[in-house]
């Protein structure tokens, strides 16, 4: 028997169509009304270098649903670009001591050369790069406009702050430490842009219902879990000394006769009002210590430490005073930076107490038993019979959440409200390697856009990376004196944060359907995607 095999010549095999389907641009998308439309829509890459075989192993999946879909007489739009923009491709850069610009550009031409030579079938002529000036120029006019909305503002805050790389997102900072050099996290205050993303936190859920329909549940729900709408109750407690109540957000009503103290977060605004004389040396070492935990801090699992302040509040419901505390495990993120805290039924309260040798009042017994505060190891925290909770004793306690409601509205010590773990999104960076933020800060007219006409505002070339990563921009005085857009004086500075690189990501997907566009819009009107063609995003 003879074995008829041919070996496969792939070099030539592959490099002969290859050469074929470029001179006959046979995966180029043109305008055919006869056919179905199909968007078959990759991750574009961080030009890093070179293709490992993450990237081949998802583009070739991509790749086969777009030649599928092709085959079925779709009208397949299938395109490339490059994450070029932001952290890992400037400390790249540094590294190796040339500039991020040349760095990034070497790297998107050999790794194109990588993804032709693998026979994708990319449209190229639709190619983007974030950073590209044609590219990041409508970023920057999208931020003009969210600022005239109302949608982008400034605000001194609290960021996640790494001494080389500068600000992080909280994916950035997982365990206290920077993702790209495993330095310490601390928490640091100062001035940043932010999105209002909380407007929209109600439309995202909807979206989730509708847009995503198919997706798995558990991305979903992830989703969900982290726009966290809670349905719950804001309460009152009086202050000893104070005007103004603390005011808390809490889903369980139903324990409020158990509170038997108070917790603050660290950087709750009213902490400084609220320490006394003679805690505030320990209130002050304990807000340091709980700087440099960082996002450790929300991560949970840490060892529960607190101080007291000093102050007192008063239970509404009860008449009982309550000791304030600041503690690790209260975060400003959610509610109001404030908790009611209820040892009995709450575990993170109950150890928390148990340390301190604070009461422990039950309210909630298991149906048909009396439980007893002293011999408790931990927090009863399923549902029962309400004690101790004066004229709502004897009722199921789900079943009294309601009627704790409409008491708590009738007494104006607070009612129904809606809680969101949604915060809005902060995207400066004190980083080079970025989109400027096209705003220019005057000392006569404040915070002013530069002129649409001005765009894109460009990273000057010339600038040297400092050693460590941080920007060169506040030091390169050609760069930061400007005229003032609206008064004229040359008194103003530019704005020198650089845009959060998932600026550059949150709309790639639109700038593929008419790239290099020279309207007044990013994206041509005529070839926006309709809602019901088929989008498939890989």
């Amino acid at each position: 028997m003879t074995d008829d095999r041919q070996e496969y010549r792939y070099s030539d095999i592959e490099q002969r169509w290859q050469e074929q389907w470029a001179r006959t641009e046979r995966f180029k998308v043109r305008k055919d009304e006869h056919r179905p439309k199909f968007y078959a829509l990759v991750m574009f890459p961080y030009p890093s270098g070179r293709i490992h075989m993450g990237h081949v192993r998802n583009y070739t999946i991509g790749d086969v649903l777009a030649r599928y879909k092709s085959r079925q007489g779709f009208n397949v739009l299938h395109p490339m670009g490059w994450d070029a923009l932001g952290m890992p491709a400037e400390t790249a850069a540094i590294e190796r001591g040339i500039h991020p610009d040349d760095w990034t550009h070497a790297n998107i031409d050999s790794m194109r050369e990588q993804l032709k030579r693998l026979g994708f079938s990319y449209d190229w002529d639709r190619e983007v790069a974030t950073c590209d000036p044609d590219y990041y120029k409508w970023e920057q006019k999208i931020f003009i406009e969210a600022w005239k909305k109302g949608i982008a503002y400034r605000k001194t805050a609290r960021v996640n702050w790494c001494d080389i790389h500068g600000v992080l997102a909280n994916e950035q900072a997982d365990g206290g430490v920077c993702w790209r050099c495993g330095g310490a996290v601390v928490e640091k205050e100062m001035p940043a842009w932010f999105l209002k993303t909380t407007d929209y936190a109600d439309e995202l859920l909807e979206g989730l219902e509708t847009l995503h329909e198919g997706w798995p549940e558990h991305v979903i729900r992830q989703q969900q879990n982290w726009i966290g709408k809670s349905h719950g109750t804001r309460v009152e407690f009086p202050v000893e000394g104070a005007h103004a109540p603390l005011e808390i957000f809490t889903t369980r009503p139903d324990t409020l006769f158990g509170v038997t103290f108070m917790s603050l977060a660290a950087e709750h605004p009213r902490l400084a009002t609220l320490v006394t004389p003679e805690q505030k040396a320990d209130v002050d070492a304990f807000v340091e210590r709980a700087k440099r935990l960082g996002a450790l801090r929300s991560e949970g699992g840490l060892d529960k430490d607190g101080v007291f302040t000093g102050s007192y509040a008063t239970n509404p419901l009860t008449g009982k005073r309550v000791a304030i505390y600041v503690a690790n495990f209260v975060l400003m993120e959610y509610g109001t930076g404030a908790i009611m805290a209820v040892p009995a039924h709450d575990q993170r309260d109950f150890e928390f107490a148990k340390k301190y040798g604070i009461d422990i009042e039950v309210v909630i017994n298991p149906e048909g038993e009396t439980l007893n505060a002293e011999e408790l190891t931990q927090a009863y925290v399923d549902e029962g019979i309400l004690a101790n909770s004066g004229p709502f004793t004897g009722m199921k306690n789900v079943e009294a959440i309601e009627s704790i409601n409409d008491y708590l509205e009738e007494k104006q010590f607070g009612g129904r409200t809606i809680n969101y773990r949604l915060r809005d999104w902060g995207i400066s960076r004190q980083r080079y390697w970025g989109t400027p933020i096209p705003m220019v800060h005057c000392p006569a007219c404040g915070v002013v856009p530069v002129p649409e006409s001005d765009l894109p505002i460009l990273l000057p070339e010339d600038a040297d990376l400092l050693e460590g990563g941080r920007s060169p921009l506040p030091g390169l005085e050609a760069f930061v004196r400007t005229d003032c857009p609206r008064c004229g004086s040359a008194d103003a500075r530019r704005e020198t944060d650089t845009m959060d690189t998932f600026m550059c990501s949150s709309w790639y997907h639109y700038a593929y359907i008419s790239p290099y566009y020279k309207g007044d819009t990013p994206i041509d009107p005529e070839k926006q995607i309709n809602p019901e063609q088929a989008v498939q995003f890989l």
